[in-house]
């Protein structure tokens, strides 16, 4: 069953998505064992990201977000595909921050305000599309519609929201987004903001049981709107073993010879789904040959690889792995 759609108002002035990624961020969540804290703000990011994912041109492109804003939660980061399907992963994923004022996660002290948010699509082309802002608040919400007005100068609303049990699992999880086009009139935009500021918030909707094709009736109320697809998005990680080997291999064949005379077997973690490989270095370098080792080519590998380093034991990987010794 679907959890995403995609649409535009009867006029064709405004578009919107909705979504309900309960499901995701729980598994977000049992993967790496956050906190509170944390899971709002790796789950908030992961909806956003679905939902600009299945903005793109087609399912081969991809965009990555990464906020680094200072705060203890370190470096959050989400990538999205093309159909809406996500992974991600927060540097430090048990924080711990007296609520706001208000009673709710303090997700802005946990991700610090003074920092960027950087947005990368993969689209495909020779160079990869790289836009960055400065945090506006570390609430992530706020901060995507930052980027939009800064960077791409459309004019955006984005609401996310994550609901987290006492017992730390996630209760509900959801966002929509709704752009302005060129053209719309200022009775549209009023319009507009009438409406969301008369909702409540998202993980309120969810617990009234409304799906994203109702939420997004209510936040587009009286502009007719017309549901053009739907989705079904997913946490979904795409690493394996032969992408773990060209992570090593890209590290050249001198430190890879030398990672295989003092280790040995190395194993290798992602970051993304904690699923551990072992390889054996040696075996690999004896496998290369001598015009094997290239660097990267300009296009989908480099571009994601350029956000997707990590330097463990001051060995560099790409695509968010972490490697250490298997004795």
């Amino acid at each position: 069953m679907y959890n995403m759609i995609r649409g535009i108002s009867e006029d064709g002035g405004v578009v919107f998505c909705g979504v309900d990624s309960t499901a995701l961020v729980r598994e977000a969540e049992r993967i790496h064992a956050t906190s509170a804290v944390t899971s709002a703000a790796l789950g908030r990011l992961l909806t956003a990201a679905a939902m600009m994912g299945v903005m793109l041109k087609s399912e081969r492109d991809s965009i990555t977000l990464r906020m680094n804003g200072g705060g203890p939660a370190g470096i959050v980061l989400a990538v999205a595909d093309g159909r809406g399907c996500v992974k991600g992963y927060v540097q430090n994923p048990v924080v711990e921050l007296p609520l706001r004022p208000d009673g709710k996660l303090n997700v802005g002290a946990a991700v610090g305000r003074a920092g960027t948010l950087s947005v990368v699509r993969d689209l495909g082309l020779k160079e990869p599309y790289v836009g960055q802002i400065p945090l506006v608040s570390g609430e992530v919400a706020e901060d995507i519609t930052s980027y939009y007005a800064v960077s791409e100068q459309i004019p955006t609303v984005c609401a996310l929201g994550v609901l987290v049990n006492p017992d730390l699992t996630v209760a509900c999880a959801g966002g929509y987004l709704v752009q302005l086009l060129p053209g719309a009139t200022e009775q549209e935009i009023s319009r507009l903001e009438a409406n969301v500021a008369a909702l409540p918030g998202v993980t309120a909707l969810l617990q009234e049981g409304l799906g994203p094709k109702q939420i997004m009736e209510r936040v587009m109320a009286g502009f007719a709107p017309q549901v053009l697809d739907e989705h079904t998005v997913a946490y979904r990680c795409d690493c394996s073993r032969e992408r773990v080997e060209r992570a090593l291999v890209s590290m050249g064949r001198e430190e890879l010879a030398d990672m295989a005379e003092k280790e040995g077997t190395v194993e290798v973690n992602c970051q993304f789904c904690d699923k551990k490989y072992r390889v054996d270095a040696a075996k690999l370098t004896r496998e290369l040959r001598p015009c094997s080792v290239r660097p990267p080519r300009a296009g989908r590998q480099s571009a994601r690889s350029c956000f997707f380093v990590f330097c463990v034991k001051k060995r560099s990987l790409p695509y968010a792995f972490r490697a250490k010794s298997a004795n």
